[in-house]
Order: C-alpha cells, then sequence, then structure tokens
C-alpha cells in the first residue's frame, strides 16, 4: 500500500469524525468539494468499501487506514469524486465506476462497468442514469438491504427519499425509470435501508431512510414527471 500523497491535506480545526448509520457502516460528514455529498464507509474484513469520496484531510484518511485501509472505492456519480486520485494513490484502493463516467478518470486505473457489477456476496451496483449519465447505486445486502443512492434518490424536507430534478439533471424520464426499476427490483424485505449522498441533514440525525422500500413506494412518479427543474 502505498503512502505517497498526490496534494496536499486541506486541513480544518474543526474536522468532524464520522458516525455510525449501521453496525459496520459510517457515514463522514459532508465533504464540501462534492457540494456536501456524503461518503460512507463499510467495514467487512477484508472488502472494506468506501463509497464515494470523503473531504480529504488527515483525520478521514488516518480513520480509514485504522479501519483496515480500503479494498473499493465506489463512486455514485461524476459529481462525488473529490480527490479519486489522492485516496487511491494512499490507500491502494481499486475505483469501481459506471462506464459514462469512467473516462473522467483518465489518469486512473479503473473497474468499469455497463450494468451491473458484483462485487461479492454481500455488495453489488448497478446503472441508475438519470441524475448523471453514469449515475449508479451499490446495495449491500446485510441489514435487511441497504441502497447507497448517491444523488438518485435523496432525502426531501420529510425525510423520505425522493427523485430531484435540478438545472443540470442529465435525463429526468430515464431518472424515473430507474426509480420503478428499484421498486421493481427489491422489496419491503430485501430493502430496508437507503442511504442517501447528500442533504443528510434531512434525516435529523436518523442516519438513514427507513422503512425504505414502503416509503419509496409512497412516491407519486407520475407527479414527478411533470415537476420543473429545481435550481
Amino acid at each position: 500500500m502505498s503512502n505517497k500523497l498526490i496534494m496536499p491535506f486541506v486541513r480544518s480545526a474543526t474536522a468532524k469524525q464520522p458516525k455510525a448509520v449501521l453496525e459496520s457502516i459510517v457515514a463522514f460528514p459532508p465533504n464540501r468539494e462534492t457540494l456536501g455529498g456524503t461518503a460512507y464507509f463499510i467495514v467487512e474484513k477484508d472488502a472494506n468499501l468506501l463509497i464515494d469520496c470523503p473531504a480529504w484531510n488527515e483525520e478521514n484518511l488516518g480513520f480509514l487506514q485504522n479501519a483496515g485501509g480500503v479494498r473499493w472505492l465506489f463512486l455514485t456519480h461524476r459529481g462525488a469524486m473529490g480527490r479519486v486520485k489522492e485516496f487511491q494513490e494512499a490507500l491502494g484502493c481499486e475505483v469501481v465506476v459506471q462506464e459514462q463516467e469512467a473516462y473522467l478518470l483518465p489518469q486512473l486505473e479503473v473497474t468499469a462497468f455497463q450494468d451491473e457489477i458484483v462485487l461479492n456476496e454481500r455488495f453489488r451496483a448497478f446503472w441508475t442514469a438519470g441524475h448523471s449519465p453514469g449515475s449508479a447505486c451499490l446495495y449491500d445486502a446485510a441489514f435487511g438491504g441497504v441502497l447507497f443512492s448517491g444523488r438518485h434518490l435523496l432525502p426531501n424536507a420529510q425525510g423520505e427519499p425522493a427523485p430531484l430534478r435540478t438545472s443540470k439533471t442529465f435525463h429526468w424520464p430515464r431518472q424515473l425509470r430507474n426509480v420503478e426499476r428499484i421498486l421493481q427490483e427489491f422489496s419491503p424485505e430485501t430493502l430496508s435501508f437507503i442511504c442517501p449522498g447528500a442533504s443528510t441533514g434531512f434525516l435529523r440525525g436518523k442516519g438513514a431512510i427507513a422503512p425504505a422500500y414502503e416509503q419509496l413506494a409512497k412516491l407519486d412518479l407520475s407527479a414527478y414527471r411533470q415537476q420543473k427543474p429545481v435550481l
């Protein structure tokens, strides 16, 4: 494992520690470099998984190293890339990303996938284009099923999961179809939690959206199809 650092740390005297979401899953504080994105870390023996990039600072790197390092760094979308190069160089991790985002990392060794990739018996990822061309979600089969949704699904002001249409949304109808895909593919027994990649303040300290499938099934997607972009 290389300890060479490509860029200096972003130092902070008030750096916050990651917080536990579920046993073996923690959430990092929102990262300013990814517009308030929330990165997650799953401890799984020799298969530790980092989802999106937390802030590049000494505290976060030390936390990851002390927890046994990172086997995979999975990126949910291009806006969550942050300091991918620095994390890969420091931790020697494999970067996994949907193929339509992979070209944005030309100098890195990445594992790109098209529709789905299975990392092990616990983790798999699948393409959910819409927010961005290569937006993807990661599914953790533990704890009754945990979906790391990136910005494909975010909590609204009531803490409920919802797609969000912005002025930069790549393809809104496709994003809604991929919400339907999640409802078809999972069930209340296989999708208990959603860990969103941003807007986690709306969760009001809960850490994750639950019961995830039941809340997602309440969405009126026909109404969302008429939704105007949120600037």
